[in-house]
This record gives structure tokens, C-alpha cells and sequence, in this order.
């Protein structure tokens, strides 16, 4: 942490790259994610919902409990360890704090109401594929703009140092 607050990222050309190294892997990460999403279902409603409800016309089981409590137990810590370490890293940009606030606290909401959405889809209504929905494209939104801007402050960063 110490590295980001103290600017000593400007000095250190190896621990830059292995950051940018990390972002380009979380690059390809968020890639996935959306490929994922819309090979299962596209940004419809009904996609979702036949998605977690199920289609006896179509012989599309719905969701289990089991199924997606496996699902939930694995994406709240690997989601959580994205999000923290992609706002630790937008501490170096030079963001206001407000608006570094503002990000992380979007990142860290949309991970979570993503996850919840499927579930409200499911156990509560199917109108909630609408939230479903918005939250997916909030959280692939925010994951970009960490991604671009912790990028392009340490491509920044590296222009101005001297080899």
C-alpha cells in the first residue's frame, strides 16, 4: 500500500510492469465475465428469467438452491478480492476522493446486488431481471473504468521515469 500512497511507483519500473501485467490478466478476466453472461442469457428479460426460472418448454430446468449457493460462496470471495484489490490500486490515479469513494463503493454494490439479482429472479419475482440486468451492466462498467484508469495512471507514471 505504502507503494501507491507514497508515489513510489514512479521509481519502480519492475513492480509497474507486473501491475500492468495483473490488469491486462484482469482485462482478460473481465472479458470472460461478459462472454459468460451472454452465453448463458443476453441483457432481456425474459433471458434472465428463463435463465433462473426455468422453461418446461423448452426443457430448461430451473436454478437450484444448491446450485447457485455454490455459485454465491465462490463469486463473494473471488468478486471481494477483485474489488478490493482494484480499488487499492485506483488509489494511485489521481482521482479526487470523492471520486475514489464514489468507485469503490459502486464496484463493491454491484458485485453484491449482481450476485443478488439472480437470486431475487429466482425466489422472489421475475421482474427483479430488470435489476439483475442494470447491475450486471454497472459492475462490467465500473471493473472497465478501474481497469483503464489504474492503466493509464501507471502508463503515465512509467512515461516519466528515467532509465
Amino acid at each position: 500500500m505504502r507503494y501507491f500512497v507514497s508515489g513510489e511507483q514512479q521509481r519502480k519500473l519492475l513492480l509497474n510492469a507486473l501491475v500492468l501485467m495483473f490488469l491486462a490478466y484482469m482485462f482478460l478476466q473481465w472479458i470472460s465475465n461478459g462472454m459468460m453472461y451472454f452465453h448463458r442469457m443476453d441483457l432481456t428479460v425474459e433471458s434472465v428469467v428463463t435463465y433462473y426460472n426455468g422453461n418446461e418448454e423448452q426443457f430448461i430446468p430451473a436454478k437450484s438452491y444448491d446450485g447457485m449457493l455454490e455459485v454465491l460462496h465462490f463469486h463473494l470471495f473471488s468478486m471481494g478480492m477483485l474489488a478490493v484489490t482494484l480499488t487499492h490500486l485506483m488509489l494511485m490515479t489521481d482521482f479526487s476522493t470523492r471520486l475514489k469513494i464514489w468507485l469503490s463503493s459502486l464496484i463493491f454494490f454491484s458485485a453484491i446486488a449482481e450476485e443478488l439479482g439472480g437470486w431475487l429472479v429466482r425466489f422472489a419475482h421475475p421482474d427483479f431481471a430488470y435489476f439483475k440486468i442494470a447491475m450486471f451492466i454497472t459492475l462490467e462498467c465500473s471493473l472497465f473504468v478501474l481497469i483503464a484508469a489504474v492503466t493509464q495512471s501507471l502508463l503515465s507514471a512509467r512515461k516519466k521515469i528515467k532509465v
